[in-house]
């Protein structure tokens, strides 16, 4: 070896006793059904809500306007706009859940510090 030459270092990745990936390789990408329809119900849900509220305000109009049958249309559709909106939104939850996005409440968090520290 001459001046000024590193020594020859050992491989930073050695077998060792506890030698391996610290993570697991991710699986890869599939194409899910279930999450394509949980996708399109929901662009149904929301896209049924603005049509709801868009008659609404069209029969709040009408009613207003001494029209008194467009009352009970009105009341209609905003009901309707309000159920659309919940399940629109609670299909936004079950997305997100299946996306890995959330967990479910019931599913406790994660311990810290890994295995050896919950012995």
């Amino acid at each position: 070896m001459e001046v000024g030459e590193q020594p020859e270092q050992a491989p930073t990745g050695t077998p060792g006793k506890r030698a391996g990936s610290r993570r697991a390789e991710r699986a890869p990408r599939t194409f899910q059904p279930r999450l394509l329809g949980l996708a399109l119900a929901v662009t149904a849900a929301v896209i049924a809500w603005g049509y709801l509220v868009y008659a609404a305000i069209d029969f709040g109009t009408q009613a207003r306007g001494g029209e008194s049958a467009a009352w009970f249309f009105l009341a209609l559709a905003s009901v309707g706009a309000v159920a659309c909106l919940f399940v629109g939104l609670m299909l936004i939850a079950r997305l997100t859940r299946a996306l890995g996005l959330t967990r479910d409440p019931a599913t406790p968090p994660p311990r810290p510090g890994g295995r050896r520290a919950a012995r």
